[in-house]
């Protein structure tokens, strides 16, 4: 009987590397931010955060990067830039905290 392995990481090698993006205008889109963050690497997901009723922009998006080194230059240049009027901040996102979710 033959043994199936999961594939691993090789060495050397990078996982992705998801960005938080802060501080957004309302008027920045997916697409908008897919155009700006490319120029720092390969992104596999630019996703502006909306209001679930109202469909508006809540002012923080999350960019994921192929790779951790382009993210790290993304963050470099950009952290603290402006886009679209406002001041952004970039930096690692973090796991959301266990919140209570009942509200």
């Amino acid at each position: 009987m033959q043994r199936w392995r999961l594939p691993q990481q090789e060495k050397g090698t990078t996982m992705n590397q998801k960005l938080y993006v802060g501080g957004l205008n309302a008027a920045t889109n997916d697409a908008r931010l897919r155009e700006v963050f490319s120029e720092y690497g390969e992104i596999t997901e630019a996703k502006v955060i909306t209001h679930r009723d109202t469909g508006a922009s809540r002012g923080f998006a999350f960019v994921t990067y192929t790779d951790e080194a382009s993210g790290e230059k993304a963050i470099s240049a950009r952290n603290s830039s402006e886009l679209d009027g406002s001041t952004i901040t970039v930096n690692v996102a973090r796991p959301r905290a266990d919140a209570d979710r009942s509200r």
